[in-house]
């Protein structure tokens, strides 16, 4: 019998909303989904604020018990110590953070960010009792010149060298030709990523492993097609960008089991 993964949708607000525009964000996501009947048991809710935001939302949750996961946006490969601008895991884990993104196309783009750095935050993440978010994908390009699979597949190995068969993770396939671009990938390209991201989960870590292990979408998700990626049997939810600081919008995302029949 195949294990039963519970969706998890994440929101990944990026460099938007201060701390007050956040609370409220927060607090209206929470009442449109309790005011249309999301019980919050079939599906995982994570937001994940800029780092000044962090302490605001997470006071905000555990006050009113709002069912949300929080997560942040990246973090640290060193515990402490003389690296200005950077924030540790164990900062993060003290404010009740459940997960981190790691490895986010922006932050390999931008900041120029290696596997190896990415390997060595999801090492860090798991130290402190995150969740790591690992984020894996192809440009137009890798696309173009590799195939598919290949260049993400690489990314996910490498992220995961060294870390143990038990440990929590949590995938993100985001094509970089399609975040942003209003143009998501099919559900059947998505499902044939994520299968061969799965299959390298098996490869690197075990078979239970990769059976447990969520494995997200991301890359212009929008309530209109999110279902249509759920149906596949490889893809477990999603990581979405700009739609996720629109709160109707994200909402539907949320109830995708009830707009649209999967």
């Amino acid at each position: 019998m195949a294990l039963k993964r519970t969706p998890l949708i994440a929101g990944n607000w990026k460099m938007n909303l201060d701390h007050l525009q956040a609370v409220a964000t927060v607090q209206k996501l929470h009442w449109t989904l309790k005011d249309a009947g999301h019980e919050g048991d079939s599906v995982e809710v994570a937001v994940f604020p800029p780092f000044t935001d962090i302490r605001s939302v997470q006071t905000l949750i555990d006050a009113d018990k709002i069912p949300f996961a929080l997560g942040a946006q990246d973090l640290s490969a060193h515990d402490s110590g003389a690296y200005t601008g950077e924030v540790s895991g164990a900062f993060l884990s003290k404010l009740n953070v459940g997960y981190v993104i790691i490895g986010h196309s922006e932050r390999r783009e931008y900041h120029a960010e290696t596997d190896e750095l990415v390997g060595a935050k999801v090492k860090a993440a798991l130290k402190h009792g995150l969740v790591p978010v690992i984020c894996v994908g192809e440009t137009a390009e890798d696309l173009e010149r590799f195939g598919a699979s290949a260049v993400p597949a690489g990314q996910l190995e490498t992220a995961l060298a060294g870390v143990p068969a038990s440990a929590d993770i949590v995938v993100a396939y985001e094509p970089v030709w399609a975040i942003g671009s209003g143009q998501a990938a099919t559900p059947a390209q998505a499902q044939e990523v994520c299968a061969a991201l799965r299959g390298v989960i098996a490869k690197t870590l075990d078979e239970d492993a990769a059976a447990r292990t969520r494995v997200l979408y991301g890359g212009s998700v929008k309530s209109g097609n999110i279902a249509s990626f759920l149906r596949e049997p490889d893809i477990d939810g999603a990581l979405v960008g700009g739609a996720s600081l629109v709160v109707d919008e994200f909402a539907a995302i949320v109830r995708f089991e009830k707009h649209v029949g999967v």
